[in-house]
């Protein structure tokens, strides 16, 4: 799967409520390892969408005050959520079953 299949889709809770649109992905694994997509950044506004988290206050927290109080109003809608609370429409498509004769 590629990033641009997720990126911009609507994310929702697991109740059904609309949480926004997906703007980031986390991935994490191993050094010497595969990464596995773990997060999705999901934003509720358009600017949050367009900064996403390049100027978060996580990124710059030494900078100049009026950067920094920027930065937090900006994200303050953007979230930070595990790949398994949310579901995303459309829906991701399955995996491949594997061939039990091969």
């Amino acid at each position: 799967m590629r990033a641009g299949e997720l990126l911009g889709r609507t994310a929702y809770d697991l109740q059904g409520r609309r949480l926004g649109r997906v703007v980031d992905l986390v991935l994490r694994g191993p050094a010497d390892g595969p990464l596995r997509l773990t997060d999705l950044v999901v934003a509720r506004h358009w600017y949050g969408r367009m900064s996403g988290r390049l100027i978060g206050p996580q990124r710059h927290p030494s900078g100049p005050w009026a950067i920094r109080a920027l930065a937090r109003m900006l994200g303050r809608r953007t979230r930070q959520l595990p790949l398994d609370r949310v579901r995303l429409d459309p829906p991701l498509p399955e995996p491949p079953a594997a061939d039990p004769a091969g």
